[in-house]
């Protein structure tokens, strides 16, 4: 029997993100990407991801997905044999004026998607995601729109809703304690090496892999490099 591999997508992706790793892991891992359906909050998406979870696990999550692996840490550590964190963050929405730009951006993506609708949204937002060499790769933008096109706008604003609710999740960091791999777009521009690098030191038995000319769609960007880096991690 296969061990279980547990794929955590982030904000309006699904299982294309995870594409490439579980058509090259599938031999010897029983890949599983988890759907949040219409949740809006990170706890319950993480109790979804127990409910479909064996005893024992591996589990990585990219941005959003990454959160939610977090809260799963946080409710049952210690089903989680192997840990992988993508793209992500662990820090609670900030105080004051940077919180309330951060509020306003996402809910104006929000009015986006409920009045154009979410291609028009997702047109726009593309641009910031990936390495800015890949904005002409027409198949690439094409590919990631239309993954976000498979969701509503009502689904959009759970999951919005969900990050602006988001815990801190510093003293969860702390506590983990299994093999732990932290992997990043050297351009992600939204959740930069540097914010892996301070990750991975709160982190014991952890280490910090950078994923060359990609931006905060890793996976999708330089999907053979992510394969290596998960074999890697897994082995």
């Amino acid at each position: 029997m296969k061990p279980t591999l547990l794929l955590l997508p982030g904000l309006m992706c699904d299982h294309r993100v995870w594409a490439h790793q579980v058509e090259a892991l599938s031999e010897a891992w029983e890949c599983v990407v988890v759907d949040y359906e219409g949740d809006d909050n990170l706890v319950t998406m993480a109790r979804r991801v127990l409910d479909q979870a064996p005893d024992s696990f591996a589990m990585a999550g990219h941005s959003m997905g990454g959160r939610v692996a977090l809260e799963v840490m946080r409710l049952a550590a210690e089903k989680v044999q192997r840990l992988a964190l993508l793209d992500t963050g662990y820090a609670a929405l900030a105080d004051g004026e940077a919180g309330e730009k951060e509020v306003a951006g996402r809910m104006a993506r929000v009015k986006t998607a409920h009045e154009q609708g979410v291609t028009a949204m997702a047109r726009d937002w593309v641009t910031g995601m990936v390495h800015p060499d890949r904005l002409n790769d027409t198949a690439l933008i094409n590919e990631i729109v239309d993954m976000f096109n498979r969701k509503t706008p009502a689904i959009f604003e759970a999951q919005i809703k969900a990050l602006i609710d988001r815990p801190d999740a510093t003293d969860v960091l702390a506590s983990i304690d299994c093999p732990t791999t932290f992997i990043v777009g050297r351009q992600d521009a939204w959740s930069t090496p540097e914010q892996h690098e301070a990750m991975a030191e709160r982190v014991r038995h952890s280490r910090l892999e950078v994923i060359e000319d990609a931006g905060h769609m890793s996976t999708m960007e330089q999907p053979g490099a992510m394969t290596e880096v998960f074999w890697q991690w897994l082995s």
